[in-house]
């Protein structure tokens, strides 16, 4: 059977499910691999491996087994050394291993943006224990925002207002973060009017820019996003060259998510995923081209055609609220249902739940972003999960 590229996508969440519908599409041929068997992507992959990206041995085999043309990293969480050494052998890394190395690490992407860039960031400080967090946040004052240098999905991370929280904050913070290295940064609490996620394609044909998502996080994870976000024409200018910056900065092709506080109009640079973004699951509806359709294009250097918005769009998450392994879904009927100009859902068949897991998400459309938020949260809202056992 004839393949137009071999991909072996490193994580196998829910954005890389709907990454490898985007990539099959264009004729891959996708292996994803993750620590459990039974990941979203592994269900419509042509193959998986089962191993943690963390293994650097078990990493380097399935490179070696699959020969991919592309390695595509949908974690934070990976043996990064290895994707050196495998790019420095011939192996293309999406979008190169130095990004995927800088991105894992809040510490290393924070110092390229505010130090090698210049751009505007809060001020921070790195800790390896609860005297050096004493000392960061006498340095940024309160509150604060203490979080993993390694996370995904904001896990990890409070706001402390007060000294006598600190202690707690670095121990939950050290509870949550991803990898080997216990460290975290201290940065100064921003008090934003809104943050949003610029998504940036960089492609062979240029960078290319989709309109502005806005978000609201809690326990810092997305719980709904909606496009368009709200900016003036100067603030998305300023956001648009301060994520060229970085991306150019950080080579290769792909999609990326970069995240901004926003304070009047004023753009501050926050973070930055070298991949699809989960409060980027708006563009399945809101846009033409979605999120993972641009980043296979861009990754398998495809032209990107104009990014066309189809109308004010908004998603809205659906949590678990206990663990199991054993469990169905009701109400999508009646959430699809839902009035609006659009409705529609992703379901991510995970096997198992726990609390505050991302089972799925609904999305809708509509005249503008609050009735599209209104109608994706009345959506959600007639989605359940039942616990069987």
């Amino acid at each position: 059977m004839a393949f137009t590229a071999t991909i072996l996508l490193l994580g196998s969440g829910e954005l890389g499910r709907e990454f490898v519908i985007a990539a099959k599409r264009l004729g891959a041929r996708v292996i994803a691999c993750d620590a459990y068997e039974g990941a979203p992507a592994m269900q419509l992959a042509d193959g998986f491996e089962v191993f943690s990206m963390l293994d650097g041995e078990k990493l380097r085999a399935a490179i070696a087994k699959h020969q991919p043309d592309f390695v595509v990293p949908e974690i934070e969480a990976i043996r990064t050394e290895v994707l050196a050494e495998v790019e420095a052998q011939g192996v293309n890394v999406v979008p190169s291993a130095r990004a995927t190395i800088l991105t894992m690490n809040r510490d290393r992407i924070r110092d390229v943006a505010a130090q090698d860039l210049g751009l505007r960031t809060s001020r921070y400080r790195y800790a390896e224990s609860l005297e050096e967090v004493r000392e960061g946040a006498a340095f940024t004052g309160f509150p604060c925002v203490i979080k993993p240098v390694m996370s995904s999905s904001g896990k990890g991370q409070s706001t402390v207002r007060s000294a006598q929280d600190l202690e707690a904050a670095w121990t939950y913070a050290v509870a949550n973060m991803r990898g080997d290295r216990q460290r975290v940064i201290v940065e100064e609490f921003i008090a934003f009017d809104y943050e949003i996620t610029l998504l940036t394609i960089r492609a062979r044909d240029g960078v290319h820019f989709c309109p502005p998502i806005g978000h609201r996080q809690e326990r810092g994870d997305y719980q709904e996003s909606w496009q368009p976000a709200a900016m003036s024409a100067s603030a998305i200018a300023d956001a648009q060259e301060m994520a060229r910056k970085v991306v150019d900065d950080l080579g290769g092709y792909g999609l990326f998510g970069v995240e901004f506080f926003v304070k009047g109009e004023e753009v501050i640079f926050s973070e930055l995923s070298p991949r699809p973004h989960d409060t980027g699951m708006v563009t399945l509806i809101s846009q033409d081209l979605n999120e993972f359709d641009l980043h296979a294009r861009a990754i398998m250097g495809l032209p990107i055609p104009q990014i066309a918005l189809r109308g004010p769009s908004a998603s809205a998450v659906l949590l678990a609220d206990r663990d199991s392994a054993k469990f169905r879904y009701e109400g999508q009927a009646q959430a699809l249902s839902t009035p609006g100009e659009a409705v529609d859902l992703r379901i991510f068949a995970k096997p198992t739940a726990r609390p505050y897991r991302r089972m799925g998400v609904a999305l809708a459309r509509a005249q503008d972003t609050d009735s599209a938020r209104r109608i994706a949260a009345e959506a959600a809202g007639k989605l359940s999960i039942v616990y069987e056992d």
